[in-house]
């Protein structure tokens, strides 16, 4: 089996078991079973263990950054910005062992390839708000709030049961914080 392919079996299996059983099932010893491979090649594919884990996580983001830039904007910045949250909230719970992966158990700068592009495209949104003279902060003040309040309510979401689930209070909280950073729109007259 070539090397990428070998690459790709390992990451197949490393996200299935991720997906099924969570973090801790996604032993080195359990993705080489699975995929089919000898341990030596998985360290010299991915160096360790948490070279695998964010090559997973980095590999599980491409859809959610397609999908975040699939977002064509509006006439309206700020709405623009609830949608980024509402996609990235929506991530989240779709993909709860990769979410809780990638952004439940953070290492001080060592980030996923796929999070940093989440996050610039989040700054962009945020720019975009800026350039509107709508922001009531610095961008990346703003940019930081949005993120770390939307991470917080997503990850609260993905640890309560899905029949308890209150998206209201996730809304709530994307209110909250849009109102926080943002000065109001001009007003619309109805026609």
């Amino acid at each position: 089996m070539p090397s990428s392919n070998k690459r790709d079996a390992i990451l197949d299996a490393a996200a299935d078991l991720l997906a099924r059983e969570g973090r801790d099932a996604v032993s080195t010893r359990a993705v080489c079973k699975a995929a089919g491979v000898q341990a030596p090649i998985l360290y010299r594919l991915f160096g360790d263990k948490q070279g695998l884990l964010d090559a997973v996580a980095s590999r599980g983001l491409t859809s959610y950054i397609a999908e975040k830039r699939r977002i064509t904007p509006s006439g309206d910045p700020v709405d623009d910005l609830r949608r980024g949250w509402d996609a990235h909230v929506g991530f989240g719970l779709a993909e709860p062992a990769l979410y809780s992966l990638i952004y439940g158990s953070p290492r001080p700068g060592a980030e996923p390839e796929g999070a940093k592009q989440a996050a610039e495209i989040l700054a962009g949104l945020v720019h975009r708000v800026a350039l509107a003279g709508r922001l009531r902060v610095p961008e990346e003040r703003a940019a930081r709030v949005v993120h770390a309040a939307g991470r917080g309510t997503t990850l609260a979401l993905i640890a309560t049961p899905e029949a308890e689930r209150d998206m209201e209070a996730a809304r709530i909280a994307r209110e909250a914080v849009i109102q926080a950073i943002t000065e109001p729109g001009p007003a619309t007259t109805p026609t």
